[in-house]
């Protein structure tokens, strides 16, 4: 059995486009091209497929995770251990929801607030080991110094920033705008500045990301639901992933 690249594009929440870029470079080849040109793809192809997912998630580009594939060719081995992260993201998770839960039924029962519950879940440092082993010491470390360093009202202004360019793609999708058009070439272009301003991450410092770098979030705010939040949805992501593929073609 196999399923044509539509098919697997809607399944994955990705693109066809996308997925002919990975056959392109050699990444993910279909199991046949049929005679109109069409590509299909087989269960070997959507585990490796999946693989390739979550290896964006983590924030992987294109060499990267196709340098793990080469390395680490056992796929059942791989997928445990990003089961494994992703179990840990889904404690992490839940901790959160009812350490928020908690403060909501404190407030509105008028009961004193528990400073030790409410930030459960919240604890940046529990990303080091991963961090580290992504990016270096030396870019954890400086992301940690740059967050601890800015006072409470730095890092609320810095996460107003954050929010307000969220709610303007948000507002941007919902009037139909075409992502190529100056609008939304704007935001992008604001995207990539609020990016650069990041400390220690692949995108942070003068030049700012790299076009592998800003296509790789594009593809993981529409993989992965947490981040597709932040833009009103999977429908929204895929707005902001095609305004910043645009901006990335035309100026990275």
């Amino acid at each position: 059995m196999d399923w044509s690249i539509q098919e697997i594009a809607k399944l994955a929440g990705t693109t066809s486009r996308t997925l002919r870029h990975y056959d392109d470079i050699g990444l993910l080849a279909p199991a046949r091209v049929a005679s109109n040109g069409y590509r299909h793809y087989d269960a070997e192809a959507l585990v490796r497929l999946q693989r390739i997912l979550l290896l964006r998630e983590l924030g992987l580009g294109l060499p990267a995770i196709a340098d793990v594939l080469e390395r680490e060719d056992r796929a059942p081995h791989a997928l445990r251990g990003h089961l494994e992260w992703l179990r840990r993201e889904q404690d992490r998770l839940a901790r959160q929801i009812a350490s928020v839960e908690q403060t909501i039924d404190s407030l509105e029962g008028g009961e004193r607030l528990m400073a030790e519950q409410m930030f459960d879940g919240f604890d940046h440092t529990q990303y080091k080991e991963e961090v580290e082993q992504r990016w270096g010491e030396d870019a954890y470390a400086k992301s940690d110094a740059w967050w601890r360093s800015m006072s409470a009202e730095e890092k609320r202004a810095w996460q107003e920033r954050l929010a307000q360019l969220s709610g303007d793609w948000i507002a941007a999708h919902e009037r139909g705008i075409d992502p190529a058009g100056d609008e939304a070439q704007a935001l992008a272009q604001r995207h990539f500045e609020w990016l650069r301003g990041i400390p220690g991450t692949p995108g942070g410092g003068a030049r700012g990301p790299s076009r592998e770098y800003f296509l790789g979030l594009a593809e993981m705010y529409v993989a992965d639901d947490r981040f597709g939040a932040n833009y009103g949805g999977g429908d929204g992501a895929r707005f902001v992933r095609d305004a910043m593929t645009v901006y990335a073609e035309r100026n990275l």
